[in-house]
């Protein structure tokens, strides 16, 4: 039975990686439907980065309903007000470093919050087989990867932080109640995203916002910590590809297939930006600081994944290049969001 994709419940759509979703499906894709946008707006939720499609697009085809999705009452009723028949699970708390000093609201919203949403679904669509239930998850729940190797979608999970824990609990959930119940679902892991409406504590707008004001650029430990950056449309690229093509089930990596050690990026970023502001190539580099490593800090995250190219199709649009220069320019030119964001200014 073909999916229908008509009325999609996407969560934590005002975040950073949900929110240039929105965008992509209304500017990129086919889609002629209807998105509802759930979100708590907690510190790192934006609306302002969906101005532009609330302006387009609000009312008819898009709509955007505060709730937490741990309050089973509320999420029920936006699924029978909107008829939902197709969620894109972005909510989560993401931020490593937020986990290990307060782990409470990870373990809340990652686990609590999905499993919530599967309840909804599974007494909603009730054996149906035209919905789907799409849950985004990270490459971190595999754990640390020694130099040559590679996560696969069987690899076995090892979570370090409380973080990667509470993902990793949730995509247990999700696989557990497609086997259990039937529950047509799929989930993908990707790797590290960076790009527009990253929140600033990220490391990419991090260090790009503290070279543009001359701050210190902080790197943990030794700076030899590998990440493979994925640029954010072309993780939702792979994410539309799933909704259409992927299977009942299944999980599918996403990676950048572009890994970089932590020092070697921060050296290249400051070398682009002073290109951009015509300083000497190493003008920045003096910015560089290295702080105590992190406890639990994974050393090396790559992802192979070869599965979604050769069964959906799916392929990278933008080189890591493209995807860097596109980001900086977009920091240069947004410093009124930064500060309104590094302010809670958005949250009033």
């Amino acid at each position: 039975m073909k999916r229908k994709l008509e009325n999609i419940l996407v969560t934590g759509g005002a975040g950073f990686i949900g929110s240039n979703f929105i965008h992509y499906v209304f500017k990129n894709s086919p889609f002629k439907g209807k998105i509802v946008n759930v979100d708590k707006l907690t510190y790192a939720g934006n609306l302002e980065n969906l101005v532009e499609i609330e302006n387009k697009y609000g009312g008819e085809r898009y709509c955007f309903e505060k709730a937490d999705i741990c309050d089973f009452d509320e999420i029920k009723r936006i699924f029978e007000k909107y008829d939902i028949n197709t969620v894109v699970n972005f909510a989560a708390e993401s931020h490593v470093d937020r986990s290990i000093f307060g782990p409470k609201d990870f373990v809340q919203t990652n686990i609590m919050g999905t499993f919530t949403l599967l309840e909804v679904v599974r007494e909603r669509w009730k054996g149906r087989e035209d919905v789907l239930f799409h849950h985004i998850s990270t490459d971190e729940v595999y754990g640390s990867i020694e130099e040559g190797g590679y996560f696969y979608e069987d690899t076995a999970y090892k979570p370090n932080s409380p973080y990667s824990a509470s993902k990793a609990s949730s995509d247990h959930l999700v696989r557990a109640y497609h086997k259990t119940y039937g529950l047509p679902v799929t989930v993908s892991n990707c790797s590290n995203n960076y790009g527009p409406y990253q929140f600033p504590e990220k490391l990419i707008p991090l260090m790009i916002l503290n070279i543009l004001k001359e701050k210190n650029l902080p790197i943990y430990g030794d700076g030899k910590n590998v990440r493979d950056w994925l640029y954010v449309k072309n993780h939702c690229r792979a994410i539309w590809e799933i909704l259409n093509k992927g299977k009942f089930g299944e999980t599918y990596n996403i990676g950048g297939e572009n890994e970089w050690e932590n020092i070697k990026l921060v050296n290249y970023l400051c070398e682009k930006i002073a290109k951009i502001k015509g300083k000497d190539k190493d003008y920045y580099k003096k910015l560089i600081t290295f702080v105590k490593d992190r406890p639990g800090h994974d050393r090396r995250y790559a992802i192979n994944c070869d599965k979604i190219k050769r069964e959906l199709n799916w392929k990278q649009q933008y080189s890591f290049k493209d995807g860097l220069d596109i980001t900086i320019k977009w920091y240069i030119d947004n410093q009124a969001w930064v500060d309104r964001v590094r302010s809670g200014e958005h949250r009033k």
